[in-house]
């Protein structure tokens, strides 16, 4: 079961949004972690590869930083099955494309810029999200 941690969620979604709102305000940019990704392989099409790379190398320090603080590990509960792994980061992937953005472009940035697109987009997903972990849980038994 996953632990209910309502100040450190309240935390993590006060970061999350600080950083698209700085993103926003000094780049003019929608902090989707698809779109700043994938704009750090070439073709380089402006002079900001820094800035994602900064952005990117923050989500990965985060929780090393949190360990640093805290000297507690971060807790995260990854599948052993690489296969299907593969196949979900495929889908994923294949998602973000074809939706123009991804979870946080959409569901952070999106939402509250009252895109019509991004209601849409995040219903989609939280949906699919509903239906894959109540799958996962009690049909397949995870």
């Amino acid at each position: 079961m996953t632990e209910f941690t309502p100040l450190a969620s309240l935390i993590g979604g006060a970061l999350i949004g600080l950083s698209s709102v700085l993103l926003m305000a000094y780049e003019g940019r929608i902090a989707g972690i698809s779109g700043i990704s994938g704009r750090l392989l070439p073709p380089y099409r402006d002079g900001a590869f820094l800035s994602r790379l900064g952005f990117v190398a923050g989500l990965v320090a985060a929780p090393l930083v949190l360990q640093l603080a805290t000297g507690e590990a971060v807790m995260q509960t990854v599948s052993g099955n690489l296969p299907l792994m593969a196949a979900a980061g495929l889908i994923v992937g294949f998602g973000s494309v074809w939706g123009y953005g991804c979870t946080s472009g959409h569901g952070v940035c999106g939402l509250s810029r009252l895109s019509p697109r991004s209601f849409v987009a995040t219903g989609v997903f939280m949906a699919v999200a509903f239906v894959t972990v109540y799958v996962a849980r009690h049909v397949i038994g995870g």
